[in-house]
């Protein structure tokens, strides 16, 4: 019997499960093809959820009916809203999970996602007929059709693991690479791959750790968390959600070992090949690149309620064992530390992210798609955004729909995606809210103002979220619209929001009764409103300059460029700029004008030009 899929998605990591899950509410038939069902959603490197820019993803993934807000909240055993004493633009959540918690209720929420299945296999090749890709096929010779397909991978694609310079093949620590499907994306689908470089650092155990010898770090106590909808009551909850956090440094001893081991760092040996993350060094880069600093801020933070292992974020490294237990003991409270789990680093081959569209499908097989680390990214954020993209646009492609596109007013996320396929990544990528031309407009607060709308008209918001937002939305316009006109004092109360920078604390300095308004603070919508009436008058002056310089750009985007446009017939092009358009392929104006080396002056003869063949069809269309 055939097996015939609408989509199926390769890999069940952070892309793999929010692709696999926004194919299904879009209403495509899924498979989700996984090497170790007990893997789903592992997190490989630190259990922790959000930072800065990371935190608007998580947030906008909600927005947009995802999972991992959700599956975050029920495994979060510490949360920090991190920027706090800075403006709302760049406050971003963070939460440390338990990781075997946050695991399992993935996985749940994978099983119970109608229109979904999910397997254990290895896919080892694709099903290319006349030029066409139909499907896969697994190490057990299954073959599995679909409409389209999404790869996301992770680090697996012939992934190799260094711990000093003896290296080992591997996904990650105890998963096995996957080396035929790296090999088939190269010869059979004729798909450029690089190889790119990451790594974590040891494991520790608490028992052998002395705690008085370091800062504790507690969490903020504020009434937050990632997902705005209702909690599932079937998930798996972590039940310590304060789980203690420590901070220490390193020592000018701790920098000696690195210098003096530096011959066995298979990164500096050149035995590593891949580019490494420039934005999050190794120790040894640390030590080395900026070696007027004597010391470095490490955390150890709990890797669940159920385990004693501590993760030191801060610390990654590629050096041998030996070196490794030598570096931990140099540590203030850590000189009696056991080790649990060695560091390592890991390279793995990726997909160029110029090969793709803004849709995430690959311009030579317009039903593949890739998300994830596979494109050049790195952190479990990047990758869910990807992959809720990636999973939403096959879905449409299958069912006979056009793909669409997330803009750079619109998300963290759509600023990401057009960062990936219009720039040269020659590392792994990374966002940080500078990166976003408009981030007062992308806050992590108004995520769901920004994007239920769309989720919902491209099917992937769930009615019962989109009914709940609806409800929220329409108690802030009502709010809104009170405060603007009441008036106390002389003055509107709108006004006298614009003072406030705590939001936890204005409404008990407000002089009059929120409940005038319809105002509720005892209830989490009724703060929720409270708080976002604040932002927006705050802000009020600068979002409004900042929407006018979004219609601008809006203006570009509205100018698509066809995707077979001849960029040899326009004179006056410098050749390096007609390279990189050929290359790019950009699908609007304003794309074009976002890639690196591209003049204005030639973004107003590409105009010109396109001008003259809008006019053109035009005519053509009027004469028929």
């Amino acid at each position: 019997m055939k097996k015939e899929f609408d989509v199926i998605v390769i890999g069940a990591g952070h892309a793999g499960c929010e692709a696999a899950l926004a194919s299904a509410r879009a209403g495509a038939v899924t498979l989700i093809i996984t090497a170790n069902m007990d893997h789903i959603a592992q997190m490989s490197c630190n259990p922790a959820v959000g930072g800065i820019a990371k935190g608007q993803v998580v947030r906008e993934i909600d927005a947009l009916g995802g999972a991992q807000g959700m599956v975050t909240d029920a495994a979060s055993i510490q949360f920090r809203m991190l920027n706090s004493a800075k403006g709302p633009a760049v406050w971003s959540p963070r939460s440390q999970c338990d990781k075997v918690c946050y695991q399992r209720a993935m996985k749940l929420v994978l099983e119970r996602q109608p229109n979904l299945s999910v397997k254990q296999a290895m896919v080892k090749g694709f099903i290319v007929e006349n030029g066409r890709l139909l499907g896969v096929e697994t190490d057990f010779d299954d073959k599995f059709y679909a409409s389209t397909v999404v790869i996301s991978t992770g680090t697996f694609l012939s992934g190799t693991l260094h711990y000093g310079m003896n290296s080992f093949p591997g996904g990650r620590a105890g998963d096995p690479p996957s080396v035929s499907l790296s090999e088939a994306i190269r010869e059979q689908l004729g798909i450029r791959l690089g190889r790119l470089k990451t790594g974590t650092p040891p494991r520790i155990l608490a028992k052998t750790i002395d705690f008085s010898k370091m800062e504790f770090q507690a969490s903020d106590e504020v009434d937050e968390q990632f997902s705005y909808f209702a909690p599932a009551d079937y998930l798996p909850h972590a039940e310590k959600r304060n789980m203690n956090c420590w901070m220490v440094y390193s020592t000018a001893n701790t920098a000696e070992i690195i210098r003096n081991n530096l011959h066995l760092s298979p990164m500096y040996q050149g035995k590593i090949k891949g580019i490494g993350t420039r934005y999050c060094p190794s120790f040894e880069d640390k030590v080395v690149r900026f070696p007027h600093h004597e010391r470095h801020l490490l955390y150890l933070e709990p890797e669940g309620e159920f385990t004693d292992e501590y993760y030191i974020n801060g610390i990654s490294t590629s050096l041998p064992p030996e070196v490794q237990i030598q570096l931990i003991n140099s540590i203030p409270g850590m000189e009696n530390a056991e080790i649990s789990r060695y560091a390592y680093a890991i390279e793995y081959d990726f997909v160029f992210p110029d090969q793709l569209t803004r849709a995430l499908s690959v311009k030579k097989w317009p039903n593949l798609f890739t998300a994830g680390q596979v494109n050049g990214t790195s952190g479990y954020e990047e990758a869910a955004g990807q992959g809720l993209v990636a999973g939403m646009n096959a879905a449409r492609t299958a069912l006979g729909l056009e793909p669409v596109e997330l803009a750079r007013d619109s998300s963290y996320i759509g600023v990401m995606i057009d960062d990936l396929v219009t720039k040269e990544i020659v590392e792994p990528y990374r966002l940080f809210t500078s990166r976003a031309e408009y981030r007062l407009r992308l806050r992590q607060d108004n995520s769901d103002m920004r994007l239920c709308e769309f989720a919902y008209k491209n099917g992937i918001l769930p009615e019962d979220k989109y009914r709940s937002f609806k409800a929220y939305q329409s108690l802030y316009e009502k709010c809104e619209i009170a405060v603007k006109t009441l008036r106390i004092q002389g003055k509107t109360v709108w006004d006298m929001l614009k003072q406030f920078k705590g939001l936890y604390t204005a409404a008990a300095v407000i002089p009059f009764n929120l409940g005038e308004i319809g105002l509720d603070l005892r209830t989490d919508t009724g703060k929720k409103v409270f708080r976002q009436l604040i932002v927006q008058a705050h802000y009020e002056g600068y979002l409004e300059r900042e929407n006018s310089s979004i219609v601008k750009l809006q203006r570009l985007e509205n100018w698509r460029i066809p995707e077979d446009y001849n960029y040899d017939s326009i004179n006056g092009l410098r050749n390096e700029s007609r390279l990189k358009l050929k290359k790019v392929t950009p699908s609007t104006l304003a794309q074009a004008g976002r890639i690196d080396g591209v003049t204005p002056a030639e973004i107003a003869l590409l105009q010109v030009h396109l001008t003259r063949l809008y006019k053109k069809d035009n005519d053509d269309c009027s004469d028929k």
